[in-house]
């Protein structure tokens, strides 16, 4: 058997040697291609780009002896980027689905996992899902939330809701609340902030949002859910508009930043949080109102997770 190179940009061509024959094509990949996500294995496989003897096969092939296997060009993470998202996504987003009917799929997307590829990531969670519903061909994500931000996402099944949801979002037909865990005392009459907003991006290639006259218009509305005396509150916050980070930077302008928040937060207030165990950004989107293509309406909450629940009681101590 000729000993497979490592992962690179280039066609590798293995021939399957006696000892290894027998086994179904996925697993004989999974262990010679040290290395690879096995997200990534599974679909060039789904997506037939793995050939067997110059044909297609399906990832239950069990591979035969001399079979000549040519795998596709892959590009796999440098040393310095990102490391590829835990093996146990799949299963931790399938848990985190809300809702699921044949047009629409709603989850209760966990903070720290990004909603698409890119920026040295592999995949995000409309890759994943593409994996996990490998019928629905027309998946696509209906908004975005940013990856440390948490709560619910929803993702078109079929083009007509995609459509139909877009047009809604870019009327007044979706109510999105979002709960965020802010530095200091929330005056109860700060109910919105009006404030336009303009992206820049940084030398490094970073991304950021800021309050500028020549900006497009951003409004939210805000209220007061709890207060932890002078020292945080939580709030609810309602973006009329759906701009770039427009929760936090509104938040930030109003001078109460959002803890954990590394962009536009306060270091001091959000080492504190992270002293309580919050280690991460506490923006959660946890109310969703949206219209049905049948004239109803869907209504979902999401909880918060352990950490974030955890932080807060000990908030209260």
């Amino acid at each position: 058997m000729t000993n497979p190179s490592p992962p690179t940009s280039g066609v590798q061509l293995i021939e399957v040697a006696p000892e290894l024959a027998g086994q179904r094509i996925d697993n004989f990949l999974r262990t010679q291609l040290k290395g690879v996500p096995k997200t990534l294995i599974y679909r060039i496989l789904r997506k037939g780009e793995v050939r067997v003897n110059k044909g297609r096969i399906k990832p239950e092939y069990k591979i035969q002896v001399g079979d000549i296997v040519r795998v596709p060009p892959l590009r796999l993470p440098e040393r310095d980027e990102p490391a590829p998202l835990a093996l146990g996504l799949l299963e931790r987003l399938e848990a985190s689905i809300v809702y699921e009917d044949k047009a629409l799929l709603v989850i209760n997307k966990p903070a720290g996992i990004a909603v698409h590829g890119g920026s040295g990531l592999n995949y995000g969670v409309i890759e994943a899902f593409r994996q996990l519903r490998p019928d629905a061909k027309e998946l696509e994500l209906v908004h975005r939330l940013d990856r440390d931000t948490s709560g619910l996402l929803m993702i078109a099944k079929k083009r007509s809701m995609l459509r139909h949801l877009h047009e809604a979002l870019r009327g007044d037909g979706v109510d999105k609340r979002y709960m965020a865990l802010v530095r200091g005392n929330w005056p109860t009459a700060k109910k919105s902030v009006n404030a336009p907003l303009q992206k820049s991006n940084l030398r490094s290639g970073e991304r950021m949002v800021e309050v500028s006259d020549e900006g497009k218009e951003a409004l939210t509305r805000f209220r007061v859910l709890r207060r932890f005396g002078e020292f945080a509150t939580i709030v609810e916050a309602k973006p009329v508009t759906g701009r770039t980070h427009q929760i936090r930077v509104h938040a930030q302008y109003a001078g109460h930043c959002i803890a954990g928040d590394t962009k536009y937060g306060d270091d001091d207030f959000s080492r504190e949080i992270r002293d309580l165990g919050g280690k991460r950004l506490f923006l959660h989107a946890y109310e969703l109102v949206v219209p049905l293509l049948d004239g109803g309406e869907l209504k979902l909450s999401a909880p918060v997770d352990d950490m974030w629940a955890r932080t807060v009681e000990r908030l209260s101590v």
